[in-house]
């Protein structure tokens, strides 16, 4: 029998391995993809068989799993499997000495990133940050940015990018239009940002702008951006996600941040609905409650003509896996972060 056809979300699962009851809903209701917390981690060859097992219960062997694996605070994957890739920051401070050397070991650093997570399955990486913070903001983001000008963020940013790429995984530039000037923490509260639209194109979105030709997939941010829609968050505003299109010029696949984050509140079916009504592909549902999960994929519709074209050019833009000694470029970044 033929797999159904897949829905406009992303879910996480509950651990290490799929349970009966979430691999009986994946097949009745496949998402587009999965995407991995610590819960869903041991080692590589468990990692490897999840991956794996999500792929038989959905029925199609290029679903993407996700993962954000930006390096610093924000790194799933851990010693003693894997590397603990630096910040984003640590790059940026090279950038003031030697811009050349920094984006160089960006570079390498994502390459190194991509080479651990292929061997186990996951195909989309959740970064680059491409966030501006500013005085005073919160600091949620702080040392994930790649900097705070639009050209350092945009530079290093496409360095890693770019390694994703060679890797064969797919980056994720987030948090589109730009979480940077947020005062509060969007995991727990809504943010407003008070920027008029001409700062934001000139300033935070700017790092978006010049990357859309290269990164294929975008987050939204859980921000109201009052400028363009004072009532509702960028992932549920028609207005932001026109802003997104039109003005930074993304066309690729544009996926919702966690909708169980603090900032939105209300029943996890109707905020899935109204993110893809406003216009976003993917909603993106991480718990991996099974209840959350199930009302999800019964609210939103099987992917649009849409997105299946934008997800079609996300999976040229990353390459298979070129030869790479992994020993030299170990030992390339070492050299230039010491």
């Amino acid at each position: 029998m033929a797999a159904a056809a897949p829905r406009a979300a992303i879910i996480g699962v509950s651990g290490p391995e799929l349970g009966a009851a979430e691999e009986r809903l994946l097949r009745r209701r496949p998402p587009l993809g999965l995407i991995l917390f610590g819960r869903n981690i041991v080692d590589p060859a468990q990692v490897f068989d999840l991956t794996a097992a999500f792929r038989r219960a959905v029925g199609r062997e290029d679903a993407p799993v996700l993962i954000d694996q930006e390096g610093g605070r924000v790194a799933r994957l851990r010693p003693p499997h894997w590397r603990h890739p630096p910040a984003a920051a640590v790059f940026a401070a090279l950038a003031a000495r030697d811009p050349a050397a920094a984006r160089r070991a960006a570079f390498l650093n994502a390459r190194l990133i991509a080479d651990d997570l292929f061997a186990i399955g996951i195909t989309v990486d959740c970064a680059p940050v491409l966030d501006l913070p500013v005085p005073g903001a919160h600091e949620v983001i702080g040392d994930r940015a790649h900097g705070n000008t639009p050209r350092l963020a945009a530079s290093l940013g496409r360095a890693m990018a770019r390694g994703l790429l060679a890797g064969g995984v797919t980056p994720v530039m987030k948090h589109i239009p730009g979480h940077g000037r947020a005062t509060a923490d969007s995991h727990h509260a809504l943010p407003v940002v008070e920027a008029t639209e001409a700062k934001l194109l000139s300033r935070d979105a700017k790092p978006f702008a010049a990357l859309s030709g290269l990164v294929p997939w975008a987050m939204t941010a859980h921000i109201i951006y009052a400028a363009l829609d004072d009532a509702r968050p960028a992932t549920l505003s028609p207005a932001v996600i026109r802003f997104i299109r039109r003005k930074i010029g993304f066309r690729g696949v544009l996926v919702t941040d966690d909708l169980a984050m603090g900032a939105l509140g209300g029943e996890p079916g109707a905020l899935a609905r109204a993110a893809i009504a406003a216009g976003c592909d993917l909603a993106l549902e991480c718990p991996g409650d099974l209840a959350r999960t199930e009302a999800v994929l019964a609210a939103v519709p099987e992917l649009s003509a849409a997105t299946a074209r934008r997800l079609k050019a996300a999976a040229r833009a990353a390459l298979s896996p070129r030869r790479f000694d992994r020993a030299r470029a170990e030992r390339a970044l070492a050299a230039l972060l010491a």
